[in-house]
């Protein structure tokens, strides 16, 4: 919501605040770069077609919106008869994050993982409002370290994330902005995802025998 906001200068009414809002999170979405989107998409696109895994993290509301892109760009795409893209959430395994969290420290839950699992070619995709979460920076320094590639999705200024990335598309808002943020993430998923439907369609699949 838009927090930087006095809460007396907001409407006093609930169809007046739900007008404000959507207004204010319609200028967030115009306010995208198409071409960071485009860039997005590419990207994603090319570890797809060389079949690399795309890891997800976040924290919080983009942990939720992290396991979501996952599921929407593997399960999904291959369940509306389209190839797949490798997707695999870090935030989905709560018995491998308690253990880093409390075995070493929060910070590393993601770089752990990524240390076990993670080969060449893979990509990192972090999420997150500030881009300053420091187990985001740690994950994304490692796979710098490895000559890989970091997607991210940022809010606010972009923080220490946005630096670090490859690719990224910023949502640009006033600090402490996290719903119109996350709220704009989640449309960036399902644009892209209903962009790879229908394109580059798996072998015998309902889509492309016409069944």
């Amino acid at each position: 919501m838009p927090t930087t906001e006095k809460p007396n200068s907001m409407p006093d009414t609930e169809r007046g605040y739900a007008l404000h809002y959507l207004s204010h999170l319609s200028e967030r979405l115009s306010q995208i770069d198409p071409d960071e989107v485009a860039d997005l998409i590419r990207e994603l696109e090319s570890a797809r077609t060389e079949g690399s895994t795309v890891f997800l993290a976040g924290n919080g509301g983009s942990a939720a919106t992290a396991s979501h892109m996952a599921n929407d760009f593997g399960i999904g795409l291959h369940s509306a008869g389209s190839t797949a893209i490798r997707a695999v959430a870090l935030t989905d395994n709560v018995p491998v994050m308690t253990a880093i969290s409390n075995d070493v420290r929060y910070r590393n839950v993601f770089e752990d993982q990524l240390k076990v699992l993670y080969q060449t070619g893979d990509r990192l995709l972090a999420i997150s409002a500030s881009g300053n979460s420091p187990n985001l920076i740690a994950a994304a320094e490692w796979v710098k370290q490895k000559g890989g590639r970091v997607i991210g999705l940022v809010g606010f200024d972009g923080g220490a994330l946005k630096g670090l990335c490859d690719v990224a598309v910023h949502v640009r808002t006033p600090r402490g902005e996290y719903g119109p943020v996350e709220d704009a993430h989640m449309v960036l998923n399902h644009l892209v995802a209903t962009w790879f439907q229908g394109r580059n369609p798996r072998l015998g699949s309902t889509t492309e025998t016409g069944i």
